[in-house]
């Protein structure tokens, strides 16, 4: 026997046991009329089960064991709100049971009801070790039945993502825009440049820019000084010209640059430099500084990449990759696999959570209805799921998958996964 006690959760709320003449471990006569629902939160694991023992029909709640003596285990003996437990189900009833009032818990024995067969299943689909445990057999689940539970993982996801989005408004006083600033200049920074480019965003708040709109030289004298890349001499006119607006700038609003040293160049592709997108992060706030709010504004979503193209990018940058050398033939706009990177990670986020804190659904709507208008995100992970069979059209599903590996695969908690449930009942 080498089973979680999930495992026997599953039995329970799927019946898959023998029913033949069920009786209490002391050999009273037993129906189950309804086992209840199962309880992901704290207490008993099922609730609202309707029990007949003997002559007598129990309306309660059911836990559930490995052995009876966890019941001890796990102090249950010694918590009041496992006082309305009117069955104990067991794989292995080892010691007699008594709730705080004396009397004596009725006892379900499911050790040699369960098929070894259904035990076998279990162990040969759920303690595999391959990337993740259905890898063999996805495939053969109805692409409904997978779609269905995907969409309730990318919810799950969002939901979870919008706790760091809370905290951080928290932090800034109920400031959406501000908020929404320090997450898409993390996201401009991708993995690698991320942290640099958060505590970028932090040492100059969104709102200095708003003060300097009307010129783009200004703006971005604050983006390139506050991220520490003017403290050099510069013969080219473009950076001393920076600097310079800079400095007095700096003096005015007593900007505390950011360690030039944090930013990383190596292993990265030019176009990925940090000077490449902090200058379209300049040429962001330039076309659209309080982006939040136009984001906000914009019904139809096939609009949002709209904000993001065509930047006001200095032309200095069209022969440069920082500020040292002068090369040709640069990219400067933000390509498109990186516009939907911003736009699945900031844009739709923030949508969802803003529709999430204003108790507002056409919000919530727009977020998923933007991501299911991006592609699906090609990585280790979702190449995995591919060639296991697993379509996936859309970022929705791919963000569903992303959820899928980290909650339920790598946790081996295919028992609580539509689609690991549907993979046992039909082996």
């Amino acid at each position: 026997m080498n089973f979680p006690e999930d495992f026997l959760h599953y039995v329970w709320q799927f019946k898959s046991f023998d029913f033949n003449e069920l009786q209490t471990s002391d050999g009273a006569p037993l129906k189950i009329i309804h086992q209840g629902f199962l309880n992901k939160n704290s207490g008993p694991d099922f609730s609202n089960a309707k029990i007949q023992i003997g002559e007598t029909v129990w309306a309660g709640n059911v836990e559930i064991h490995i052995k009876s003596s966890d019941w001890l285990k796990h102090n249950h003996q010694l918590d009041t709100s496992y006082e309305n437990v009117v069955l104990h189900v067991v794989y292995d009833h080892d010691v007699e049971i008594k709730r705080i009032d004396g009397s004596v818990l009725p006892v379900l024995e499911l050790k040699d009801r369960i098929s070894n067969e259904l035990i076998n299943k279990y162990e040969t689909l759920f303690l595999t070790l391959t990337d993740f445990p259905c890898i063999a057999q996805i495939r053969s689940v109805d692409r409904l039945i997978v779609d269905s539970f995907l969409s309730r993982t990318l919810i799950e996801r969002y939901e979870e993502k919008t706790i760091a989005v809370f905290e951080t408004l928290s932090e800034l006083n109920g400031n959406w825009d501000e908020t929404f600033y320090r997450f898409m200049a993390k996201n401009f920074g991708f993995k690698v440049n991320a942290l640099p480019f958060e505590l970028f965003a932090k040492a100059i708040p969104q709102n200095i820019y708003s003060k300097h709109k009307d010129n783009p030289l200004q703006i971005e004298a604050l983006v390139f000084g506050s991220a520490g890349f003017l403290n050099n001499k510069f013969q080219e006119e473009y950076p001393a010209k920076l600097k310079k607006e800079f400095e007095f700038l700096q003096k005015k609003y007593k900007i505390k640059s950011v360690e030039v040293s944090v930013w990383k160049f190596m292993r990265m592709r030019p176009q990925n430099f940090p000077t490449i997108r902090l200058a379209q992060f300049a040429g962001l706030i330039v076309n659209s500084n309080h982006l939040f709010s136009k984001i906000l504004e914009i019904k139809e979503v096939s609009n949002l990449r709209n904000l993001f193209e065509n930047l006001p990018i200095n032309e200095f940058w069209k022969t440069h990759y920082h500020f040292k050398k002068e090369v040709s033939g640069v990219s400067i706009q933000i390509g498109k696999t990186s516009i939907a990177n911003i736009l699945l990670n900031a844009v739709a986020l923030f949508l969802f959570a803003y529709g999430k804190h204003t108790a507002t659904q056409h919000y919530i709507s727009r977020a998923i209805k933007l991501l299911e208008s991006l592609p699906a995100e090609q990585n280790a992970i979702t190449d995995k799921f591919y060639q296991a069979g697993v379509e996936m059209e859309n970022a929705f599903a791919s963000q569903g998958i992303l959820q899928l590996k980290k909650q339920y695969c790598d946790k081996k908690k295919c028992l609580s996964c539509g689609i690991g449930i549907k993979i046992l009942r039909q082996m």
